[in-house]
């Protein structure tokens, strides 16, 4: 069955605009394993996930952007010529809108509205999913949205909502999130290397469902520690320089490598160096233990990545890591970690297909246990990239 918009997005158009909309999905993405590496031209392995941000579009006869979600407060508007950030939940919009006009797409004014079943803040990818939707959209009102064919189009647009994020929203991003949204495929992860930007789909193996188990905290440092982190893997590659002059990125570097140079690195970011450069080889591993299903193995390589966010990178937190602790004992659990940016958000779990009901309760009791917090659990799909409802 196709994926349907809620109800509630056709209903708050009838007041919103009088013309009929065309309706757009771009997924949520979970990063099963590979992470902080995209933004070190590293190796991810993200899906697209069967939550998604909708949007209803219509165009307009002049050139305004009048932009209004059922998430946020307040109805955004800005004309096309002069585009500029706003300091509001829109500048994800505006900016994606701004990116594309930069690189020659004619845009007409729109009206949009945004309706996102992607919890904010999990680690899910909801700023990617609306820039990259609001994108198609604005292109796809003007016939010029990317077919699933069109690799080149696709890429345009996953740049552009980049490019949206560091401009417009003001946090500095890596290619992994807008990539999976416009390049996935159901049933699929996406191998994705990031300096190369070459790309693999990876099935997925029957008769496994993906457990997100969403911690509920959300820390208001998470994106200025995003930020630094980035800061501190650059200040591990100046570092390195002294004895590898050509280096641009960790990616370069093999664990062996690093350990030869690494007490040229000063803390933190020797310990951020580590995560990353062992992080690109736990996805290589991570890719062949499900070609595999070794569950087993994979087990411990999501462990490995886990461990190496908490204490080489410093991205997990307690509530993580009680929720990676509370799905470990659960039925039906195979393999989870942290995933997303950290600081709070969401764990994701491999867990067999017909103990859905079994995890969710064994994870719920066990976390209200540690945290004294109540755990959201939603059990997704890998889904398509984004593109007509």
């Amino acid at each position: 069955m196709s994926p349907q918009p809620p109800p509630a997005l056709l209903d708050a158009w009838r007041a919103f605009s009088a013309s009929p909309p065309l309706l757009y999905r771009a997924p949520g993405r979970v990063n099963l394993i590979g992470e902080h590496t995209d933004y070190n031209q590293g190796l991810v392995l993200p899906c697209a996930i069967s939550l998604a941000t909708w949007i209803a579009a219509a165009p307009r006869d002049d050139d305004t952007l009048r932009v209004a979600s059922l998430q946020m407060e307040g109805i955004v508007t800005a004309r096309l010529t002069g585009l500029a950030p706003q300091r509001s939940w829109g500048d994800g919009v505006l900016g994606v809108a701004a990116m594309l006009a930069r690189d020659g797409e004619r845009l007409r004014g729109a009206n949009l509205l945004i309706a996102s079943e992607i919890p904010l803040g999990a680690g899910l990818s909801s700023s990617a999913a609306l820039e990259v939707g609001a994108g198609f959209a604005l292109l796809a009102l003007t016939d010029r949205a990317p077919g699933p064919a069109d690799r080149a189009g696709r890429w345009r647009l996953a740049h552009a909502a980049q490019a949206a994020e560091h401009q417009f929203v003001g946090t500095r991003c890596g290619i992994m999130d807008p990539a999976c949204c416009v390049l996935a495929q159901a049933d699929h992860a996406l191998w994705l290397d990031c300096r190369s930007l070459d790309t693999q789909l990876v099935p997925l193996p029957a008769g496994i469902r993906l457990a997100l188990c969403d911690t509920g905290v959300r820390h208001a440092l998470a994106s200025s520690e995003y930020n630094r982190r980035r800061q501190e893997c650059e200040a591990a590659v100046a570092a390195l320089r002294a004895v590898r002059p050509a280096l641009t990125s960790l990616r370069e570097l093999t664990p062996s490598e690093f350990a030869e140079a690494a007490e040229r690195v000063p803390e933190p970011a020797r310990r951020r160096a580590r995560h990353v450069i062992s992080e690109n080889q736990r996805v290589e591993q991570a890719v062949a233990a499900l070609a595999a299903e070794d569950w087993p193995r994979l087990r411990a390589i999501l462990a490995a990545s886990h461990r190496s966010l908490r204490e080489d990178f410093e991205v997990s937190s307690p509530e993580l890591d009680a929720m990676v602790a509370a799905a470990e004992s659960a039925p039906g659990f195979l393999a989870g970690r942290m995933t997303g940016g950290g600081f709070g958000g969401a764990t994701v779990n491999f867990i067999r297909e017909g103990s859905e009901e079994a995890f969710a309760g064994g994870v719920s009791a066990a976390y209200r246990r540690a945290s004294g917090r109540e755990a959201a659990i939603r059990i997704v799909t890998a889904a398509d990239a984004v593109g007509p409802a």
